[in-house]
């Protein structure tokens, strides 16, 4: 059985690493994942610390890096079960180290906060969410978080510095997005909700006309031409053969009509049934029509600004590519309405309302997949607000070149921040983006500005690391 792989660690001696700033003092930290981690393990050699970068060690490759004085351990992985499983492995060998963890599910993480004290549990969505929910509503704010009493607290750039102001969605906005709700009512978007509405529509024009024709011309009281109404419909007939000649020829042909409507009625029924569904014909699931914001991509991220979106009383539409993505389940439990499709496509783009949506955020974890999504966005709605999450992909290496077509936040580099600033004992509060600058805020509102962070250049694909790296 082969060693998992580990990527190469701190530099010896020999001068590899660049020397340790005057600012502070070299230290050794530990971090443990994949490509947010390679920007954890650059920033901090870049300011002259040892850096022991692991991507899926064993307990004995763990027990050979924290043999010695750590400053700090980040375990930064999107599996919230290999987190959880590394950081108990690392307060088991190094007990009250300064511990950061990404953890997306908030449970979990209260759990693991609770039992490891030590620990700051946080994740990309947590730090990426006020910054994409920011430019999806208005291109001045930097982010928009909510307080623990229920306010939404908006970040601005003014005069040189951020200011922090309440926050409340302009009154024509949610007018337009509560609007937008009711349009969607009763609005099928599949086929099979379609066949069932023409189906149950049907049946409801014939009730009404055979109880009108009762009414007016045979003269019947409204509850009983409601109940001869209701035989017709159910093809059983009229309870005697009263009324014209022209009445019996009306009912039979709506007797063999109403065979038609419930067959169609019957098949849409069926398959809303068995077919999984993620969009209601009612209720909140229901596709918005005007003043919603569109979230391709329903990974942690997307799944994070989607319940965002609508706590400020929003419409959202989630898009997903994948018919098993994990989130799926948990979106319908949370009222999120999914369109399974390929937002690549014009057509589909098209069929959201994109020409009436309040913006849409590409989100999806490949960043050339977002900015196909956002080149497809601009064809169909040229002047929406379109913002796109990039960053990940090292293909891309100046995300600010992507910014004639849409707002673009490197999200990799705001969880660098992020987590850098939390080894490094900043306790920061939010990361946020202002054109090329990343600002560090903490606790207390004061902001600090943070260099962006490149990758190491540790290979990947290391079987094993180097004894002397780290003995």
């Amino acid at each position: 059985m082969t060693a998992p792989s580990i990527s190469e660690q701190a530099p010896d001696a020999s001068g590899d690493a660049p020397p340790p700033g005057d600012e502070a003092p070299q230290r050794y930290y530990v971090v443990i994942g994949g490509d947010v981690a390679r920007r954890v393990c650059g920033f901090l050699q870049s300011e002259g610390h040892l850096v022991c970068h692991l991507t899926h060690p064993t307990d004995q490759d763990l027990r050979r890096a924290l043999n010695r004085e750590v400053a700090g351990v980040a375990v930064l992985f999107d599996d919230d079960a290999e987190s959880l499983r590394y950081a108990l492995a690392v307060e088991h060998i190094l007990p009250n180290v300064t511990l950061v963890v990404s953890v997306f599910d908030r449970t979990v993480a209260e759990q693991l906060a609770r039992v490891v004290p030590n620990c700051q549990v946080t994740s990309s969505a947590d730090v990426a969410a006020p910054v994409l929910l920011a430019a999806c509503l208005h291109p001045g704010l930097l982010a928009l978080d909510r307080t623990p009493s229920g306010q939404h607290v908006g970040a601005r750039w003014e005069d040189g510095e951020v200011r922090l102001e309440t926050y409340r969605p302009p009154r024509s906005l949610r007018y337009q997005a509560l609007l937008g709700k009711i349009r969607g009512q009763l609005r099928p978007h599949d086929g099979s909700s379609r066949i069932m509405l023409t189906g149950l529509a049907g049946l409801f024009a014939v009730l009404l006309a055979d109880w009108i024709w009762s009414v007016t011309l045979n003269h019947r009281p409204p509850v009983e031409a409601l109940f001869e109404a209701v035989r017709t419909v159910s093809a059983v007939g009229p309870a005697t053969a009263h009324g014209s000649t022209l009445y019996l020829v009306f009912a039979s042909i709506a007797m063999l009509t109403t065979i038609a409507f419930t067959a169609v009625f019957t098949a849409g029924m069926v398959d809303r049934l068995l077919a999984p569904r993620s969009i209601g014909m009612i209720g909140p699931r229901t596709l918005p029509r005007t003043g919603h914001v569109v979230v391709v991509g329903l990974g942690q991220i997307g799944l994070r600004l989607c319940t965002r979106l609508q706590d400020l009383g929003f419409g959202v539409i989630a898009v997903e590519r994948d018919p098993a993505a994990p989130n799926l389940r948990l979106a319908k439990a949370l009222g999120i309405p999914v369109v399974l499709a390929d937002a690549r496509d014009k057509f589909v783009l098209r069929k959201l309302g994109l020409h009436t949506a309040q913006a849409m955020a590409a989100v999806a974890s490949d960043d050339l997949d977002n900015i196909a999504v956002a080149v497809a966005a601009r064809a169909v709605a040229p002047d929406l607000r379109v913002v796109i999450r990039a960053g990940d992909h090292e293909a891309i290496a100046e995300t600010q070149s992507l910014f004639s077509i849409g707002i673009v936040r490197d999200l990799a580099s705001l969880t660098a921040a992020y987590t850098t600033a939390s080894l490094t004992g900043l306790q920061p509060s939010g990361v946020l983006a202002h054109g090329r600058r990343l600002l560090v805020r903490s606790a207390n509102g004061t902001c600090t500005q943070w260099p962006h962070a490149v990758r190491c250049d540790h290979h990947q694909d290391r079987r094993q690391a180097p004894r002397e790296a780290i003995d």
